[in-house]
């Protein structure tokens, strides 16, 4: 069958947006092909999103796909609804196989063709971007706007960011090269010699629950565009976002002239537990993983077979010294520990604070009075329903609800959680933050059972205000917090620049993204394609960055063929 998508028409179409996010990587300027305003993609979209979103329910998803033996689902809303929407399963020793058939010409394509053809992927599921924002909220809980953004502008240029670093890698030898080394007064040695950006087979992409699409992007498209085949094994409870994905793809690749199956889905039935079957089979050779610290460390121990990358559990650390916008700093962290009730991998957890207090615009404060202003400016944020709503979004599974419930035993509580009604979805468990006091004396064994709540992560809408007993030992407890637990995010706050240096020290040493003195719209665990970098692949939290050039360029090696000239 003739391609409906030549390469010239690709090309022509999106070698612009090639140029622009190489240039974004290397400047890491703000730049942005995906709108972040529901309002930019036409009056009619966001009926028409919800439209589809909606004519999805009760239905059958029918890939097309090779070795489909039967069909499941089950998705429930954190909102409330049952999604009714089968995904086909699959025989893996017949999909498999189908996988790697159309390995070589998706390599003879060469480096241009593939991201072109990744870029009209993100191009089309950009069009589709309120039908994907709603299948986000009722897989993730996260609140609309929060599914809208994260869930589909952000999540495609984390897809792009990754699409633009495999073309730079697979670019940087050149695809031939005439050689010749001078003999003297005898004839030169030559030699023509081509070099070719050779995949490394299967990719596994095992999505998470929280972030779909944001966290599956990244490894989805790095590997496509280094010419790997990509199996996306979701999560069971948020499979519709990633399997809308996975549709487009397979109907770009096919309409491009490529084998369809380069791209496919592997849903599970209940309990199944496929995860783990697919990570040591032979075929997989790439695996992107983000999830739980125990599973993550479990695939890098035995995925032997495999370049596994995983992002995985930390402990977020803000050190609080001193501020010359308390109400600002007040207000932003009161923000990142709102924001989708808590459930990111970069909302910090852990506060740090002098128990003697720490100087500010507004005077010197208490360790008691950063607490107690800091828990009322979160009750001022969420104190109207509609907004809380807004900012909450869902508690995503029933263990986010049991921690949050359990925190209020470690400690004396400072800020309570309290339960948030959702008019339109009665279904949904919204609940605010809650904040726990606990110690962190320098002889640690005297608060054993302190040290073990705030160095273990409570992923939710947990925080614990550790009191210390000063911003020397603030800086030490946070080193030993990212080089024995990890963290995806540090922040802090000082007006001292022996201290900022401090804490940038830590930071380069145990390789942890800092933000410092945060007081406006920009907050601690939001990072921005194309310019920041989220996670560092250096302390136990994550083994990789999204995104670098250490996150594509392993996913392909470059094989030489030398002629005789």
């Amino acid at each position: 069958m003739a391609a409906e998508l030549t390469a010239p028409q690709l090309s022509e179409k999106h070698r612009p947006t090639l140029d622009q996010a190489l240039d974004a990587i290397r400047t890491r300027a703000y730049w942005s092909p995906h709108p972040e305003h529901p309002k930019a993609y036409g009056e009619t979209a966001p009926a028409e999103g919800l439209a589809a979103f909606q004519a999805l329910h009760g239905t059958r998803l029918d890939l097309g796909q090779p070795g489909t033996d039967g069909w499941t689902g089950g998705e429930v809303s954190p909102y409330g609804p049952e999604l009714g929407v089968e995904y086909p399963h699959a025989d893996l020793d017949v999909l498999l196989p189908a996988m790697r058939a159309g390995m070589t010409a998706w390599r003879e394509a060469g480096p241009e063709t593939r991201a072109l053809v990744c870029i009209e992927i993100l191009a089309r599921i950009s069009a589709r971007t309120h039908e994907f924002a709603h299948a986000v909220m009722h897989t993730s809980g996260q609140a609309f706007m929060m599914a809208f953004q994260a869930g589909g502008p952000h999540a495609q240029d984390r897809g792009l960011e990754a699409v633009a670093y495999a073309y730079h890698e697979q670019t940087r030898t050149p695809a031939a090269a005439d050689w010749s080394k001078p003999q003297g007064k005898r004839d030169p040695l030559n030699l023509g010699k081509t070099f070719t950006a050779v995949p490394r087979g299967i990719a596994l992409l095992i999505g998470c629950n929280t972030f779909p699409t944001w966290n599956g992007y990244s490894g989805l498209f790095a590997s496509l565009a280094t010419g790997n085949p990509v199996l996306v094994k979701p999560h069971p409870r948020a499979v519709l976002p990633l399997a809308l994905t996975v549709q487009v793809a397979r109907e770009v690749l096919a309409e491009a002239g490529f084998d369809a199956n380069l791209v496919a889905l592997a849903a599970e039935r209940p309990g199944e537990g496929i995860a783990k079957t697919l990570a040591v089979r032979p075929e997989i050779r790439i695996i992107d993983y983000t999830g739980s610290t125990a599973f993550g460390d479990w695939l890098e121990a035995n995925a032997r077979q495999a370049q596994v990358y995983t992002e995985k559990a930390g402990v977020n650390t803000v050190v609080i010294d001193s501020t010359d916008d308390y109400k600002g700093m007040l207000s932003n962290l009161a923000f990142s520990l709102s924001l989708y009730s808590g459930q990111m991998c970069t909302t910090p957890q852990n506060l740090l604070i002098p128990r003697d207090g720490i100087t500010t615009d507004a005077g010197p404060k208490s360790y008691d009075e950063v607490v107690a202003d800091l828990a009322a400016s979160v009750n001022g944020l969420l104190g109207d329903d509609a907004r809380a709503n807004a900012l909450l979004g869902a508690l995503v599974n029933p263990d986010v609800k049991a921690r949050l419930e359990a925190a209020t035993g470690l400690g004396e509580v400072a800020l309570e959680s309290r339960e948030v009604a959702n008019p339109d979805f009665p279904g949904a468990v919204v609940r605010t933050p809650v904040m726990v006091k606990l110690d962190g004396a320098r002889k640690y064994w005297e608060r054993a059972d302190d040290e073990a709540a705030y160095l273990s992560e409570c992923f939710g809408p947990v925080s614990f205000a550790v009191a210390v007993d000063s911003t020397g030992d603030a800086v030490e407890l946070l080193r030993r917090t990212v080089r024995d637990k990890g963290a995806m995010t540090v922040g802090a706050y000082t007006t001292s620049a022996e201290t900022e240096r401090a804490v940038e020290d830590v930071c380069l040493e145990e390789s942890a993204q800092l933000s410092l003195n945060l007081t406006g719209g920009v907050y601690v665990n939001q990072t921005a394609a194309f310019s920041d970098f989220h996670g560092s692949g250096g302390n136990p939290a994550a083994n990789a960055a999204l995104c670098d050039g250490a996150f594509v360029a392993n996913r392909f090696r470059v094989v030489e063929v030398r002629r005789q000239a």
